[in-house]
């Protein structure tokens, strides 16, 4: 039995600290899913790697008992937090562009345009069609979600849903095919 096996069931038993164990143990894995997640954007809202694994690892805590099937399912979850993460901190950032609760003071037009973050925007973007798409198909929206935002393979992915690899990439072509249609609208 591997250690990260050892360490989910320990987990889905109510052993807490086990949880410790399981993020330390997949930390290199989410760093390199949280790297890949923000390299899509640029910096979306100014997070860098090591904060968006550490936050996502404070929103698990403060969600209560996880209980992940296996490594891939506990990666699906990484995502889904990450994604909930990045669309938090682009909605920060487009707040603090709006002024948040600064006094307004006028500003150059061509100062304002080289201020703005396009890739806070982006995410947002996304994040209004994907959650248009989840409402149109719940499991193309779960297929980007994990691929996207978490990085995993197609899979990876089929394993998570139950899905085989071909269903998978089929799902993928066709939500990218709705994305890019919503985000054009």
């Amino acid at each position: 039995m591997s250690e990260v096996t050892e360490l989910i069931g320990r987990l889905r038993g109510g052993d807490r600290a086990a949880f410790d164990g399981l993020y330390a143990l997949l930390y290199p894995e989410l760093r390199r899913v949280a790297h890949r997640r923000l390299a899509r954007n640029g910096h979306d809202g100014g997070m860098q790697t090591t904060a968006l694994v550490h936050e996502c690892y404070l929103r698990f805590q403060g969600a209560g008992q996880v209980a992940p099937a296996d490594r891939s399912h506990f990666l699906a979850y990484a995502a889904s937090v990450m994604r909930s993460v990045v669309v938090d901190a682009a909605r920060t950032a487009a707040s603090q562009r709006q002024g948040g609760e600064v006094e307004h003071l006028p500003i150059d037009t061509e100062l304002a345009g080289r201020l703005t973050d396009p890739g806070a925007a982006e995410v947002l973007e996304l994040h209004a069609a994907l959650a248009d798409l989840a409402r149109l198909d719940a499991r193309l929206a779960q297929v980007v979600e994990l691929r996207y935002f978490g990085g995993l393979t197609d899979a990876e992915i089929g394993e998570v849903l139950g899905l085989s690899v071909r269903t998978v990439a089929r799902d993928w072509d066709k939500a990218r095919l709705l994305l890019a249609h919503a985000l054009r609208a």
